[in-house]
């Protein structure tokens, strides 16, 4: 087998992953209905077929951060990270100052049952739980087969921040100039991309997706709800 050959075959795996789920987000779902509920069935759906193919392609349960054996590990740092952003967000709304920073994350024109279901059921299993078990799971996974941990995160993570482009684009679409445009952009790719060290280095120290989770519902469902009590 040719040197070439050999490094296709080494890369491949991670290469398509990565270039599915950023197919996936940007152009898959931005395509569909914008019902939320549609777009969080079809998430869950593909993320099902991703664990799917890579149980099919070898990864163990424990490679995929999915393992019972790590389970309660997880749910205790992921309860205890849910705890602290909720107790954060209490602390926010007793602060005027708070009040008013986090009012303006609150969707217009929703009702307060729409608030709680999107905040209770669709961004935890539409969008939390596929998009750790994607990247924290099984992005995470293939990328250890083939680097150093800490290089792995770190891949990984860049892919989660530019799996956030189309949605970079949609909120930047108001700026008054390309220049803020661009510069909204690029700043959402980059938060949420470090976000994504964070939730890697949870998954790795707890070995569970499970803490990732905790701190990831803790920032979106937590703070919409935040947000809208606050408006």
């Amino acid at each position: 087998m040719s040197r070439r050959r050999r490094a296709v075959r080494r890369w491949a795996p991670m290469t398509a992953t990565s270039a599915g789920l950023l197919t996936w987000s940007n152009l898959v779902v931005p395509a569909l209905p914008p019902s939320t509920g549609v777009r969080a069935v079809v998430n869950v759906a593909g993320t099902a077929g991703l664990v799917l193919a890579a149980r099919s392609a070898g990864l163990t349960w424990a490679e995929l951060g999915l393992s019972r054996s790590t389970w309660r590990t997880g749910a205790r740092w992921g309860g205890a990270l849910l705890g602290v952003a909720g107790a954060g967000y209490l602390i926010a709304l007793a602060v005027p100052a708070g009040r008013g920073a986090i009012a303006g994350f609150a969707p217009d024109g929703v009702t307060t049952g729409e608030v709680a279901a999107r905040a209770l059921v669709l961004i935890p299993l539409g969008v939390v739980v596929c998009e750790e078990v994607a990247f924290r799971g099984v992005l995470l996974a293939v990328a250890r087969r083939r680097l150093p941990v800490r290089w792995a995160a770190v891949v990984t993570s860049v892919v989660f921040g530019l799996w956030h482009l189309s949605t970079a684009f949609d909120d930047a679409r108001s700026a008054a100039s390309p220049v803020l445009t661009s510069g909204s952009v690029a700043g959402t790719v980059v938060g949420t991309g470090t976000g994504g060290l964070v939730l890697a280095w949870l998954r790795l120290r707890s070995d569970s997706v499970l803490a990732p989770v905790g701190l990831h519902l803790g920032t979106n469902s937590l703070g919409l709800l935040a947000a809208a009590a606050a408006r």
